[in-house]
């Protein structure tokens, strides 16, 4: 089994296959999952960085995608001269060594209720056709009211709290026993704005060295007939770029914010060696774009897929999106280093960081329905703070290491051997 080294990570979800010619139709989302493989397809993680403001991606940079990096550098601790969310620190000790933590919101120990507004920016995608002529839109609006309706938003009853919202349901629970009466993280979400992109059906790629002309997307249907679109990572962070940068320069996204970008079911693939579809698919990630300044300002970042029913097992609605808020604000500066702990049920595998939600992607029975606003949503239960510290007890709610669902995680990470990861 090969590592799974995530010393930044995006939330990922893999399907690994491969493509002879780069210009095929991709089927429907029922029969991807009947592609050749060179492997069993299974979740993966890797790194993303943070982003300079200043430094655009570079699409013919390599056949790998160029906004998901490895060998990521941590950002450091102080804080001294960075103008970003509300933020605190916290640590604890683990195998010999303290472990500090940043997180968003107020200390649970001083009480209190924090406030953080979340800028949406809703993204629509224009597709060029076959005949490179006509264009096809996936719309996003469809998906705007329910988001905005779900359990990252709206309140629902919880045993951390009646009336919260889900994020901050999970974070009282890591620290249930530590926080003070009234201790909250609220978002209040507005969406700033709705744009579209255009997609052009062929771009170019450095494949082994050479410009080659790749499809930039493939489509599909989920079994409620929206379009799946299966999008190149490399044509995608160029574009998502572009975006952050000019809601900032236009003041909707705003370091004192948790900024989102919500695309329609929308999910990255990068290429192989012969340029075809590799790794697939990315449903989401969380980091900062920062302006290098000597006081820095950091914009906090997620960017996630709505996700029709029937595309992935044990994904649906904002399962992603629940995903990269709880990380968001347990890992807003993705810098929290924990001790090197395996994947569940998947010894040999490596991770070393406080990313909540990536232990529990793995297992069978990620989400937890939570009933609001009229439907079932389908958030994802995350790994508490207690089983990144390895131990045999936790201190959480209810001795939990995982939460809502207590019983998909009943004990603390398994070590992978050293602290950090190799």
């Amino acid at each position: 089994m090969p590592q799974r080294i995530a010393l930044l990570p995006a939330f990922l979800v893999v399907l690994l296959f491969s493509i002879s010619g780069f210009a095929q139709n991709l089927p429907d989302v029922a029969s991807v999952k009947d592609l050749p493989s060179t492997s069993r397809p299974e979740p993966r993680y890797q790194r993303l960085k943070p982003l300079s403001i200043h430094a655009r991606p570079d699409s013919m940079h390599s056949a790998t995608s160029s906004i998901i990096a490895g060998n990521a550098q941590a950002a450091g601790f102080s804080l001294a001269h960075v103008i970003s969310v509300p933020n605190f620190q916290g640590s604890f000790i683990s195998r010999g060594k303290t472990w500090q933590f940043t997180m968003m919101g107020t200390a649970p120990w001083n009480g209190g209720s924090t406030t953080i507004p979340t800028h949406i920016v809703a993204v629509s995608l224009r597709l060029q056709n076959a005949n490179l002529v006509t264009f096809t839109t996936v719309p996003v609006a469809a998906f705007e009211t329910p988001t905005l309706n779900s359990p990252n938003f709206k309140a629902a009853n919880y045993s951390t709290g009646p009336g919260i919202q889900f994020a901050d349901a999970v974070q009282r629970a890591e620290f249930f026993h530590k926080m003070k009466t009234g201790w909250h993280t609220v978002l209040h979400p507005a969406i700033v704005h709705s744009l579209t992109i255009t997609v052009p059906r062929f771009t170019t790629a450095d494949v082994n060295g050479f410009t080659t002309k790749v499809q930039t997307y493939y489509t599909g249907k989920a079994s409620d007939g929206r379009t799946t679109v299966f999008l190149l990572d490399q044509f995608f962070s160029q574009q998502i770029f572009d975006i952050v940068v000019n809601e900032i320069n236009a003041g909707r996204f705003t370091t004192g914010a948790l900024n989102v970008a919500l695309f329609p079911n929308t999910f990255l693939f990068s290429l192989n060696a012969t340029g075809g579809v590799g790794d697939c698919c990315t449903l989401g990630f969380h980091t900062f774009f920062t302006d290098t300044a000597p006081t820095e300002s950091r914009w906090v970042f997620a960017f996630a897929s709505w996700v029709s029913p029937g595309v992935f097992s044990g994904f649906e609605d904002v399962t992603a999106l629940s995903h990269e808020i709880s990380e968001a604000l347990n890992d807003p500066f993705v810098n929290n280093l924990v001790p090197a702990w395996q994947f569940p049920s998947e010894p040999g595998t490596c991770q070393d960081n406080l990313e909540t939600g990536d232990p529990v992607e793995v297992l069978s029975n990620p989400m937890f329905p939570v009933n609001v606003s009229g439907r079932t949503y389908h958030p994802q239960t995350e790994a508490l703070l207690q089983w990144f510290e390895q131990k045999t007890t936790s201190t959480a709610i209810n001795s939990a290491f995982s939460y809502p669902n207590t019983k998909v995680l009943t004990k603390g990470a398994t070590a992978f051997g050293a602290l950090g990861c190799p």
